[in-house]
């Protein structure tokens, strides 16, 4: 007998509710920091747990109160309190009989509910995890019926001991998938309670056991490596001779245009050559029929926090460059050598150094600093390691900016980032910053008070404020003015304020329409929630008109010339995508979109000499498209091809990987006669 089953029968006779109460308490820690906690008490059957995380001034509070059944599924379960960025929460589950009904911010739906399945919280904590995995535990195959929909499964990796005020406990390892595109990875003891669920940058761990989250954190890491090493081995292909890729177009971005049809020949890294569509092949050549459909070169995301789960998604998602703009300094470099070795799949990185001053409401990336000499000290550090640009943030003293921009610009560095807390964007740029960072930042200088902290989620819900603005103002036009003369960017981050300021829960949002129904069922209930609570009167409508005044200042700052850069803060992949769209709303054209996305990307990172454009002796880093996105940009969400560095990918193979429905079929793929 295995010790999985082993583990199942002793399960099996353990109670699932005792008489006497229990109390299980964690630590919520995020760059090694404490940031919130969980607790869960348990008296019998019910189970009644405090979810509270405070991370860069926002974070999750909620209660939760779980009745379970004689078999140990949860036959209740109440879940009240406050989303991230602060929208209400009244989750509730029944099961009677054969029945189950639910409400969520999707709205009340209810099924018919199969002997074993088990209800999936839209909005539960860390130990939910325990409630899933005591009853996969159960499972012969470790596989269970899931509520809405769906399957759970839980794979179960190595043991390990570790060491804390209660002594030293063998844990061992599980992964949860079945929820969302990424797994969860969760450690339980030997009584299948939960002991940590982690990830390479936070971690939920048992109190007592704080001392552990660095090694545990890193082995986080690790075993994700390995699934995506596996993953990569399997869909990455590397062809040992030419590849030529007949009958496509390709996006010229010195026309804003489309070229009739040609091949374009791969050999090794780099584009070997742009020929005639009818030109002979040579021996030993791999050849991919393009059916007619557009070559576009690799696509910048400019405001990325990349990790190792997102990574693939970004560059099949035609994404093969992300400027990263803030992370914790070791897993971003661990992340960056696992790529750049091929060991997994990822774009490349261009390196922001994040710093951000010591307060209650600091953001746990990078370093966090408590004077000028250590924020000089950090951009040093930064600038001997080759970062590209500084990025501060909203817990930096003003009074500490022109010293830190004199510094960066001195290393040859740029300087970006939020407005520290009871200062403007004007005061950044007069200082020197070389870009603005979010549109709502920039914004808020017009109208919020001196003593107003933005160190909160004020600096979102303070929004509601736009739509009474002029925006043809003297004070307006002073900001923008001031971006024309110093030459600023802006890097506005359209996608994630419409999802801030338009999401309602029951709603599909409104960026989301167009790759709802290929997500997983986790995934799918989150694009139904709203981000902020708009319950009172008229804060709905404020909000959509804060979007609709966003975009408008954005435009005002493309007409005058201003360069925008394409970011989004939420992950890249589909939500990239959909913030390139939103730009058509703020001015650009459809071709202006793919040029600004590509080459002038490029070119803005001083990259342009090997990336940007699909030309002769560039890098192989393109993505095949069956439509015409000059026309339609929508035609970019169909990516039927990418090719990083001559590694060819087909999204065909790589999104069942993730519980995603591919959305285009991979093109015809003939090897050599030998």
């Amino acid at each position: 007998m295995n010790r999985t089953a082993a583990l199942a029968i002793a399960l099996l006779a353990l109670p699932m509710a005792t008489a006497h109460a229990e109390t299980r308490q964690f630590t919520v820690m995020s760059g090694g920091k404490n940031v919130g906690h969980v607790t869960a008490n348990q008296t019998g059957s019910t189970i009644a747990i405090d979810f509270n995380v405070k991370n860069n001034g926002r974070g999750p509070t909620m209660a939760e109160a779980i009745t379970l059944g004689a078999d140990g599924l949860p036959v209740k379960w109440d879940i009240t309190g406050t989303t991230t960025f602060g929208s209400a929460v009244a989750e509730h589950f029944v099961r009677k009989g054969g029945g189950a009904t639910w409400t969520d911010a999707t709205g009340t739906r209810s099924a018919r509910a199969k002997p074993g399945a088990i209800y999936v919280a839209q909005n539960g904590s860390p130990f939910a995890d325990q409630i899933y995995a005591r009853a996969l535990l159960k499972q012969p195959d470790m596989t269970i019926e899931a509520l809405p929909s769906g399957k759970l499964q839980l794979e179960k990796g190595e043991t390990l001991t570790v060491t804390g005020k209660d002594g030293p406990l063998q844990v061992t390892q599980y992964t949860l998938s079945g929820i969302d595109t990424t797994p969860e990875t969760m450690l339980l003891d030997a009584h299948g309670d939960l002991f940590a669920s982690l990830s390479p940058g936070s971690i939920v761990v048992r109190a007592g056991y704080e001392g552990e989250q660095d090694r545990l954190r890193t082995l986080a890491a690790d075993w994700s490596t390995r699934r995506y090493v596996a993953i990569n081995h399997d869909v990455a292909h590397h062809f040992t001779g030419p590849v030529r890729i007949r009958h496509v177009r390709l996006f010229d971005p010195h026309r804003a245009a489309l070229t009739g049809l040609v091949s374009v020949v791969v050999h090794g890294t780099t584009i070997a050559g742009v020929e005639p569509d009818d030109s002979p092949a040579t021996p030993g050549e791999v050849q991919i029929d393009g059916a007619g459909g557009t070559l576009v070169a690799g696509m910048y995301e400019m405001h990325a926090h990349l990790s190792q789960d997102d990574a693939l998604l970004n560059l099949i998602a035609g994404i093969t460059t992300v400027r990263d703009m803030g992370n914790d300094n070791a897993v971003l470099a661990r992340l960056i050598d696992r790529i750049g070795s091929g060991e997994i799949a990822g774009p490349d990185v261009i390196r922001s150094g994040f710093i951000e001053g010591k307060s209650p409401y600091s953001a746990q990336n990078g370093f966090v600093v408590d004077s000028e000499a250590a924020a000089l000290d950090a951009v040093r550090w930064y600038g001997a390691r080759g970062f590209w640009q500084i990025k501060s943030y909203n817990s930096m003293n003003p009074a500490w900016i022109p010293a830190l921009v004199y510094e960066a610009h001195r290393l040859g560095m740029r300087v970006a980032g939020h407005v520290p807390a009871f200062s403007t964007e004007d005061a950044n740029i007069e200082a020197g910053f070389d870009e603005a960072t979010h549109i709502n930042q920039f914004a808020l200088q017009w109208v919020i008070k001196p003593d107003e902290d933005t160190r909160t989620l004020f600096r979102l819900t303070a929004l509601k404020r736009l739509p009474a603005l002029d925006l043809n103002a003297p004070r307006v036009q002073h900001s923008i003015d001031l971006m024309v003369s110093h030459k600023a960017s802006i890097d506005p981050t359209l996608g994630i304020h419409e999802n801030l300021l338009l999401n309602r829960d029951g709603m599909i949002a409104p960026g989301a329409v167009d790759y709802f129904t290929h997500m997983p069922i986790g995934v799918q209930r989150s694009l139904m929630q709203g981000w902020i609570n708009v319950s009172a009167p008229g804060d709905a409508q404020a909000y959509t008109q804060a979007f609709d005044k966003l975009v408008a200042v954005t435009r005002m700052l493309h007409d005058r010339g201003v360069f925008i850069v394409f970011g989004t803060d939420t992950g890249g992949s589909f939500t990239y995508h959909r913030e390139l769209e939103l730009y058509q709303k703020a001015g650009f054209t459809i071709p202006e979109i793919l040029k600004r996305a590509t080459y002038d990307s490029a070119v803005y990172t001083g990259e342009d000499q090997r990336k940007g454009s699909v030309e002769k002796g560039k890098l192989a880093d393109f993505f095949l498209i069956p439509g015409d996105p000059t026309r339609d940009l929508k035609a970019i969400k169909t990516i039927a091809m990418v090719v990083k560095d001559g590694t060819f990918y087909f999204p065909q193979e790589v999104y069942p990987r993730f519980g995603i429905t591919p959305f285009a079929p991979k093109p015809v793929v003939t090897l050599p006669a030998n």
